[in-house]
């Protein structure tokens, strides 16, 4: 009877001092964005909580830019979010992420109107053309495929808008053309107001999206941590692959869109946890082209940008 009084203290320390052993992560996504699907598995599954992490949501944001400032401020640990607003916002100096692991690549598209008589990019000349916002994937993706097709950014109207308010923008004919991630140009599809011009798969094949970045202090402190949060991504992108229909009712639940939108835009998005270095240099050289960066060494950036030596080890075991 003594010795196990004795022992219950033990017990129950033992207990308590396991619960501490959780360390709370503020994480941050953008909206209704499937691209950061593998978040939302890991959410949906207790996949970081399996690791002894918290998860706290320190934000939902409409736009990449958003996100990037909540990193400024001092208010995120890691968040999902696009490359490119990403990428300005480290090479501005405004926020200090690095990128652990790719989320996605492609699937973003430009979406016209069902009864437009826009049958190329090159019919773009003089339109009216919506983004999410500047510096963000789409923005790059859009100017990229204009400046190819010999279309002076002088020569068209783009306006910033959010995504869930493009469909509607385009069905009261307020823009000719919008270009955003899935699954918002799966939805216009469904929803009989729009059709795929091009996917982002025509404009850049297998181009580098959304990835998971880290506030650099918040590595620096807590290593093992992050070491987790990489395993639990890793894991939710691997379960993407392997139960694809379970995957689309846990992207039903956390984008607010049907089955049948959710599976057409799952078509168009590569889902992957490997950073393209190639991809990143890529970005880079063309930020600096669009004057939203000034990087004199693109390697050297994405040197020190993508850390990817902890998903390398996870991936060796």
């Amino acid at each position: 009877m003594t010795l196990t009084l004795l022992l219950l203290p033990v017990l129950i320390f033992s207990g308590t001092s396991k619960k501490k052993t959780e360390v709370r992560v503020r994480m941050g996504y953008l909206q209704g964005d499937l691209h950061q699907l593998a978040a939302f598995v890991a959410l949906e599954r207790g996949l970081f909580k399996k690791e002894g992490i918290d998860i706290e949501i320190g934000g939902i944001f409409k736009a990449g830019p958003e996100e990037m400032s909540a990193f400024a401020a001092g208010s995120l640990d890691i968040g999902y979010v696009g490359v490119a607003p990403a990428t300005t916002a480290v090479a501005n100096k405004t926020a200090n992420v690095r990128v652990l692991a790719q989320a996605n690549k492609e699937g973003s598209a430009v979406v016209v109107s069902k009864a437009s008589n826009i049958k190329s990019i090159n019919d773009l000349r003089t339109k009216t053309i919506a983004i999410p916002g500047h510096s963000t994937v789409q923005d790059f993706l859009l100017k990229k495929a204009l400046i190819r097709n010999g279309i002076g950014l002088k020569e068209v109207k783009i306006i910033v808008v959010k995504p869930p308010e493009m469909i509607w923008a385009l069905k009261a004919g307020d823009i000719d053309a919008f270009i955003a991630w899935e699954p918002h140009a799966a939805k216009a599809v469904t929803k009989g107001i729009g059709r795929i011009l091009v996917t982002s798969h025509d404009i850049w094949e297998n181009h580098p999206c959304c990835v998971l970045v880290a506030d650099f202090k918040f590595m620096e402190k807590h290593p093992e941590a992050i070491r987790k949060i990489i395993k639990a991504h890793v894991d939710a992108t691997n379960y993407i692959k392997s139960h694809p229909d379970e995957a689309v009712k846990i992207g039903v639940k956390y984008t607010g869109m049907d089955e049948a939108t959710v599976r057409r835009a799952m078509k168009n998005i590569v889902f992957d946890y490997q950073p393209s270095v190639e991809g990143q240099i890529e970005y880079v050289d063309f930020l600096n082209r669009l004057g939203y960066i000034k990087i004199e060494d693109p390697k050297a950036f994405t040197d020190i940008f993508i850390d990817s030596g902890i998903l390398k080890e996870i991936l060796q075991r």
